[in-house]
């Protein structure tokens, strides 16, 4: 709450010192109240700006009631851009400048929204050249044009002269000169604007136009997707009106590529704990570039980090700072060997003084002396030593301060080397911040086509051992088919054995009725023969089978026609039984 009460104070802050707070003080808190979503009774809000000197307002100021009947209630469930909105209505009138201007009052409204976004903590409020110049750079990068670093300097040379940062009238002034946008038409600086102020206000992370697969009816729609710091809107066009869904991000979200199927390309998924979410980007690039800026918001959010530029700004300024106390240590430094210096040239001018002093007072015992030669002649003569050793001593104490001059001296010139090699490292500084840039950016294709590679190597992967699962299949099915053909050949040789067994069988019948046969046969002949030989006109009709008989390799057979075909068809069905 309290990085939220600043942002909040420094859009105010404008508003606050643009109107006339005894006539329209209450208008502002109204106003406040109202976009700010806070409860307020009209009655009090009279009573806190009644014109009598036992008011809040009038006794205590502006802030105190700000802070304590506002700015303390608020909970967060406001819109933003409404609420800046408002301020700007307020306070643009009054110091927006009357020149024309190459961008629309739109686009000046969304530059000083960025304004109270990159400047300082502090009142006035003012943006600083290293925040002016992040700002520039970005807006270049947005129109695809080139940064011209060399302009840049000359005039953060002329400022740096003059002040220590620009207002945020004189930033929309800046923008809207073109002095950094010469050769672009209006629409392509508003667009530029426009994508800053999405990214850096609305946290506007990634958007774009993708088709996404519907739950329901399976169906695939065109929507307009808008990536922030926890949250994936979808719309149906960039126009924002109509609001389709949400997708909820958190550090239990994931995302990763699919193949194409159904006639769709560019496919990649993203899992949810609820909800599962199909979608399809325009190209391969579009595609990478998206899950590449999904994984990294989930894992910002799994390691409950900022979004990145608010991340980046809190490090610049955090470097100014850092930079800005060295600086004062080393102006406090230079304070002190300047306060060093002037004390010895106090102490040498004292000693200078105290020289000619002893001078003085050596003319006028030479003086006495001469007046008293004759008297004092001894005495003078000590009184002579005695000062000329007093002088040496003075002159070796002359000739130790000089020496140690001298050195504070030699001290102050080293340090304004330090000073200087202070700043060839701050030029360095931002060099390597440059090449780093660089190198992030060809580590980031580099990662690209790595990733690309790996997916190409997943799927021959994938392929190969599908192959290898087919054949092993085929391997088995026909392992399986030569098992059962040993099965039925073992049946089938258990019935060719039964088989012989009933042919044994049978052939044992056969040779038993053959025998009764032989015997019957032998008696009815004897019996005929008698017959014939006592009857010679009677024959007898002789008994034998109704059907006809049959002949087998090894015989008649012991048994009928209809009893083989049963035979037969017995053996048929156990065979199909075993196969």
């Amino acid at each position: 709450m309290v990085g939220l009460k600043e942002e909040l104070l420094k859009s105010i802050w404008h508003a606050f010192t643009a109107l006339d707070l005894d006539r329209s003080g209450k208008v502002l808190s109204h106003n406040l109240c109202t976009v700010l979503n806070v409860p307020h009774d009209p009655v009090a809000l009279e009573e806190h700006f009644r014109d009598d000197d036992e008011g809040p307002v009038s006794n205590q100021g502006y802030m105190p009631y700000l802070n304590k009947f506002i700015l303390e209630k608020v909970q967060g469930n406001f819109d933003k851009v409404e609420f800046n909105r408002m301020c700007w209505t307020l306070c643009a009138k009054k110091n927006l400048s009357k020149s024309p201007l190459l961008i629309t009052d739109e686009d000046a409204f969304k530059v000083w929204v960025i304004f109270n976004f990159l400047s300082e903590d502090k009142y006035p409020l003012i943006i600083v050249p290293e925040e002016i110049e992040y700002l520039l750079k970005k807006i270049t990068e947005a129109m695809g044009a080139g940064w011209q670093q060399e302009q840049f300097d000359h005039y953060k040379i002329a400022l740096n002269t003059s002040r220590e940062g620009l207002s945020a009238w004189e930033l929309i002034d800046l923008i809207g000169s073109g002095q950094f946008s010469k050769g672009m038409d209006r629409q392509t600086v508003s667009m530029a604007i426009n994508e800053v102020f999405n990214e850096l206000i609305l946290d506007v992370l990634k958007q774009g136009y993708m088709l996404k697969k519907g739950h329901k009816r399976k169906n695939w729609m065109e929507r307009w997707f808008v990536l922030k710091p926890n949250i994936i809107s979808y719309y149906v066009s960039e126009d924002l009106k109509d609001k389709k869904g949400d997708i909820i991000l958190d550090g239990n979200c994931c995302v990763e590529a699919l193949p194409d199927k159904d006639g769709k390309k560019c496919l990649f998924l993203i899992k949810c704990l609820d909800k599962t979410f199909e979608i399809s980007a325009s190209d391969k690039k579009k595609k990478q570039e998206w899950i590449q800026a999904i994984q990294s918001t989930v894992n910002l959010l799994r390691a409950g980090s900022p979004p990145p530029h608010k991340e980046a700004r809190q490090k610049r300024k955090e470097l100014r700072q850092k930079l800005l106390a060295e600086q004062e240590e080393l102006e406090r430094q230079m304070k002190e060997l300047q306060a060093a210096n002037e004390n010895k040239q106090k102490e040498l001018e004292t000693v200078r003084k105290q020289l000619e002093a002893a001078a003085a007072r050596a003319a006028e015992e030479e003086k006495k002396r001469l007046q008293t030669q004759v008297e004092l002649q001894d005495r003078f003569s000590l009184e002579l030593e005695r000062e000329k050793m007093v002088r040496q001593k003075m002159e070796e104490q002359v000739a130790q301060k000089s020496s140690e001059l001298e050195q504070y001296l030699q001290r102050v010139r080293e340090l304004e080397e330090m000073y200087k090699q202070l700043q060839e490292a701050l030029e360095d500084e931002k060099q390597a911040r440059q090449d780093e840039e660089t190198v992030r950016k060809l580590q980031a294709r580099l990662l690209e086509e790595e990733t690309a590679k790996r997916a190409e190597l997943e799927k021959w992967h994938l392929q190969q051992q599908q192959t290898i699962q087919m054949t092993e299949a085929e391997k088995q099915e026909l392992e399986n088919q030569r098992m059962m053909k040993e099965q039925a050949l073992q049946v089938a040789m258990q019935q060719l054995k039964q088989l012989e067994l009933e042919r044994k069988e049978a052939l044992e019948q056969y040779e038993e009725v053959k025998k009764k046969l032989e015997t019957a046969t032998n008696n009815t002949k004897s019996w005929k023969d008698k017959v014939a030989h006592h009857e010679g006109l009677i024959r007898l009709i002789e008994p034998g089978s109704k059907n006809p008989h049959l002949i087998t390799n090894w015989g008649p057979a012991a048994f009928t026609e209809a009893e083989l075909e049963e035979r037969q068809r017995s053996w048929k069905g156990k065979k199909a039984t075993s196969e």
